[in-house]
């Protein structure tokens, strides 16, 4: 039997999903990359959370507005990502843009969405919670969009063809091989 060692606690629950937060300032597309996104609730309503620090110029734009787009990037786009979470939309008008990333429009919210990610998420703003260093910011999810061709025979999400972009201690990763299939939620 291995010896088990104790580390302290930081950045403990792996793997995360790297997300890519679209919110209007000004009128101008803002994005930020977050590696803090994760189900609340899977219906009635579809509630989801995204951890964001307080500072932030996306935190003070969704506190605003009162909706996001949260867009899963695959990760042929991990340039694109760190990019995004090197710079603040403070500094630089249509950050979207600046990144050389496209902005369509969202059905029911005014942040677009990233064409470049095969799944974007449109939320309300439902509320805000302070945990510890970040808020936990829940948005109740209006709709969801899929790129058409990485869904599967049966019209389900295929994880190979969204090529999902994880974070995991400290580093970018694909996600591997399927186990075993489970539907039970």
């Amino acid at each position: 039997m291995t010896t088990k060692v104790q580390r302290d606690p930081g950045n403990i629950i792996y793997p995360c999903p790297v997300a890519l937060i679209t919110t209007i300032d000004n009128g101008s597309p803002n994005v930020a990359t977050m590696c803090k996104v994760l189900n609340l609730s899977v219906a009635d309503p579809v509630l989801v959370g995204v951890c964001i620090r307080s500072s932030t110029h996306t935190h003070k734009l969704i506190g605003q507005q009162k909706e996001f787009v949260i867009n899963f990037p695959s990760a042929d786009l991990i340039d694109k990502v760190v990019d995004a979470g090197g710079s603040s939309g403070r500094d630089v008008k249509d950050k979207v843009s600046h990144l050389g990333l496209t902005a369509l429009p969202a059905e029911k919210v005014s942040p677009p969405l990233i064409a470049e990610c095969p799944v974007n998420i449109e939320c309300r703003l439902h509320e805000i919670h302070p945990v510890g260093d970040h808020n936990l910011v829940i948005g109740e999810v209006l709709v969801e969009h899929i790129d058409e061709d990485r869904l599967s025979a049966d019209d389900e999400p295929d994880t190979h063809l969204l090529d999902p972009l994880i974070m995991l201690h400290g580093g970018f990763w694909h996600v591997g091989d399927s186990v075993q299939s489970y539907k039970g939620y």
